[in-house]
């Protein structure tokens, strides 16, 4: 938390959505923090511990959303991690959230009710 926020990392190559994000977020009384490669939201990962983690599955290269939430398990991350996917509902018949440390995805273009209807819930 960051004087009495909730603290929200998203990490996504497209400045649209992170500027989306950021709106939704801050206007709803959270702190936003945003990277637009893997290896900048690990370096805000280390700087804010933030409380919850949202991350776009395919940035850079076709896994790196994956490299990136394998690389926060390693660093002790505990905060619920949520990948950003604009892949289809499929997506969610072909990935095992849980083997990867994931807690679910959000699909793009995102819900703004539902994202905060899960931030509401995940971040008692």
């Amino acid at each position: 938390m960051q004087d009495g926020k909730h603290v929200i990392l998203c990490v996504d190559d497209d400045p649209d959505i992170l500027e989306c994000l950021q709106l939704v977020l801050e206007k709803n009384n959270y702190v936003a923090v945003t990277a637009q490669s893997a290896e900048d939201g690990l370096k805000l990962f280390q700087k804010h511990q933030p409380d919850l983690i949202i991350c776009d599955l395919m940035m850079e290269e076709i896994d790196s959303g994956t490299s990136f939430v394998t690389k926060l398990k390693a660093e002790g991350n505990q905060a619920p991690i949520y990948i950003l996917s604009s892949i289809g509902d499929n997506l969610n018949l072909n990935l095992d959230f849980s083997e990867l440390g994931l807690n679910g995805v959000f699909q793009k273009p995102i819900d703004n009710d539902m994202l905060l209807s899960v931030l509401k819930t995940k971040l008692k």
